[in-house]
């Protein structure tokens, strides 16, 4: 799932690379992805883009004054910037990756797609970004909370750490590969709970979280969008990086599965060496 950096750097290159065309016309080929009726998309058709913005996960293309393309990208969604595209009509609704298609007046303009079965990503034409559900219910910045903000954010909730970070109503903008990085990151396990953390645990937790999603940010701005994904993959330390070695300690990295998600952790480095089982069978480090 595309989080806090990779969406920051979408924005930026949409700023480099669209602000100041005219919008063509917008293609809406899923039409389970477009949330919203009015404006119709064709209330698009020669406004020009003239900014882009992230709010947590949302990205925004703003359109003249007052419209905006607000897209959650969801677990498999992604923006594919084109110069040009095929020859041929407007997209007929269909059973392929693309969801929307935005055309741009210098023939150029992007995709926003969708692998798999699970459609979720979802896009919203608004006059203002609080009019999206998940926008309006934002917690604050996971990049821009200082300490005392981010203190207060995280003992709110009570719960399993990895659980209240990705909560975006809490902090916005960390998700499931970041989160196992900050904790990581951190020395915590994801499993401490949040109302127990020690002064110093939450200061070494805020501090981990800037320097990790400040780290992927400064990494991905001014990469093509085509180029972030493995980007991310790169820096990755624990995430995703099952039975391969610690690069802090050389411990092996471990996983946690779950339904429809997994965790990856550091037995040295986050839960004193103790391997973690099953969620509900285990007596969990903290």
């Amino acid at each position: 799932m595309p989080e806090l950096p990779e969406v920051e750097a979408l924005a930026g290159y949409l700023r480099e690379r669209a602000v100041g065309r005219r919008v063509d016309r917008v293609e809406v080929a899923a039409i389970s992805a477009l949330k919203t009726y009015e404006p119709a998309p064709a209330a698009v058709s020669g406004r020009t883009v003239t900014d882009a913005r992230r709010y947590g996960k949302f990205l925004a293309v703003v359109l003249g004054d007052d419209l905006h393309l607000v897209v959650h990208l969801a677990r498999a969604g992604w923006l594919h910037y084109r110069e040009s595209f095929p020859s041929g009509g407007p997209l007929r609704p269909g059973k392929g990756p693309i969801a929307l298609r935005v055309r741009l007046d210098d023939g150029s303009g992007f995709d926003l797609t969708e692998a798999g079965t699970q459609k979720k990503l979802a896009a919203y034409l608004v006059t203002d970004p609080a009019a999206v559900p998940g926008v309006a219910k934002l917690g604050p910045d996971a990049l821009a909370a200082g300490l005392a903000t981010f203190a207060g954010r995280l003992r709110s909730r009570r719960g399993q750490v990895k659980g209240v970070l990705t909560d975006q109503t809490v902090l916005a903008g960390v998700g499931n590969a970041y989160s196992d990085e900050i904790l990581h990151a951190a020395r915590l396990s994801p499993f401490a709970l949040s109302d127990r953390l020690t002064d110093e645990q939450v200061a070494a937790l805020h501090e981990a979280t800037g320097r990790v999603l400040g780290d992927a940010v400064s990494r991905s701005l001014g990469q093509k969008a085509a180029e972030l994904k493995g980007e991310k993959r790169s820096g990755l330390t624990v995430h995703a990086r099952t039975g391969l070695p610690c690069p802090i300690c050389g411990d092996t990295v471990r996983e946690v599965s779950f339904a429809d998600s997994s965790l990856q952790y550091c037995p040295t480095c986050q839960t004193g060496g103790k391997p973690l089982a099953d969620r509900r069978l285990s007596r969990l480090v903290r």
